[in-house]
């Protein structure tokens, strides 16, 4: 039963990331017929990114109430249908509209699911389940492509991956009774008492570990999202050149969390993110300018996404140790909505940088947000001593 509940957890990480690289994928097909600029996509990404920090902070609130495989399988179907309403919009407007249960959703199921496992699995399946994460972030943009490609448009490779989530769902609430296995049906501490935000941030270490996930976020969508101008405009890289080798960085970042996952077997979880910072900051060394051509802004691209790889599994499955199992939940749902902050804000900070002085400075950049979460990380490890 543990084995089957692990399997089902899995198959729910990889739908977690089927929906997330889509809008990137299908905007340039999308926004030409909606009548808006190409900067909207940063409106509709917004609003996702504010719903899923919402639905962040009340996770612990949901979990507590109806458990984390109800509150899993609810959160799938309200991506589901959010996917069924992006495939189904003819303006702009409602595509915004479906933007927010797009976030809620997703915000919900990642904090359950990420608590759930963090509490009774060992670290290598938070590392592994997070590969997976990077399996269905990349399955997507595929079936996004094949739609378009086929001639069916964009509307067609979000009904797909909404049929895909609508039967996740389906057989998230046949397979309920699986989360007994460890008791009350992933609902932890169900009796106690919920902390309140203000409460929950003023345990030693917590503000922290938010502002680790916090870099760590802004770290790797930054690196994400502008890799292939920084290759294009600074390295001279043709641009469809750049835009496949920045693919490099989720490769290093989905390739490095299944190699992590037997690396934990001799590692402890704080090893692994100090490990993790050192190879992201060789990568971006790699990326200056000094460090050489195009072959080292490659291997750079590498070794940051391979330095990525365990920080954020490693900082999440920490949790319940650092902060109790009591609070692990609560503490959880902060830390994804400062992760989320860190998506939302950081790239377009840099973009805003990029334009009114040069792309040049990516590297240094992400050299700057990643040395702030290495100091979050190292601070926060000795409040824990000193505790």
């Amino acid at each position: 039963m543990v084995h089957l509940l692990l399997a089902v957890i899995y198959l729910s990480f990889v739908s977690l990331g089927l929906p997330d690289a889509l809008l990137g994928s299908a905007w340039p097909s999308m926004y030409g017929p909606f009548g808006v600029p190409v900067s909207f996509a940063g409106i509709v990404s917004m609003i996702i990114a504010l719903g899923t920090v919402a639905s962040s902070l009340q996770a612990g609130r949901l979990t507590r109430r109806f458990g984390a495989g109800r509150v899993t399988a609810a959160s799938v179907g309200l991506t589901a249908l959010a996917l069924a309403g992006f495939s189904l919009s003819g303006s702009f407007l409602q595509l915004c509209l479906w933007a927010v249960p797009y976030g809620l959703g997703a915000g919900a199921v990642d904090s359950a699911l990420n608590n759930y496992v963090a509490l009774h699995y060992a670290s290598r399946h938070m590392s592994w389940l997070h590969c997976m994460w990077g399996v269905g972030a990349s399955l997507g943009p595929c079936l996004m492509g094949r739609a378009l490609a086929g001639g069916s448009g964009w509307p067609m490779g979000y009904r797909w991956i909404a049929f895909l989530q609508a039967g996740l769902t389906l057989l998230l609430f046949l397979t309920l009774p699986l989360w007994r296995v460890h008791g009350g049906e992933g609902r932890e501490n169900a009796s106690g008492h919920v902390p309140p935000l203000p409460q929950v941030l003023r345990i030693p270490g917590v503000k922290l570990m938010v502002a680790a996930f916090f870099c760590y976020c802004g770290l790797e969508q930054t690196a994400g999202l502008w890799a292939s101008s920084y290759l294009a405009l600074v390295k001279g890289l043709p641009a469809e050149t750049a835009a496949g080798f920045a693919s490099l960085f989720f490769l290093g970042v989905t390739g490095g969390r299944a190699l992590s996952g037997f690396l934990t077997l001799a590692l402890n979880d704080r090893q692994m993110v100090r490990l993790g910072q050192g190879i992201a900051a060789l990568g971006v060394l790699a990326l200056l300018p000094p460090a050489g051509g195009e072959a080292a802004a490659l291997a750079g691209l590498v070794l940051v996404g391979l330095g990525c790889a365990p920080i954020y599994p490693c900082f999440i499955h920490a949790t319940p140790e650092r902060f109790g199992a009591e609070n692990s939940q609560a503490v959880i749902g902060v830390q994804m909505a400062g992760a989320y902050m860190g998506t939302c804000l950081t790239p377009p900070a840099f973009g805003l940088l990029a334009s009114r002085v040069t792309p040049a400075l990516f590297p240094l950049w992400l050299l700057a947000v990643l040395l702030v979460m290495v100091l979050a990380h190292e601070g926060l490890l000795r409040a824990a001593v000193s505790h």
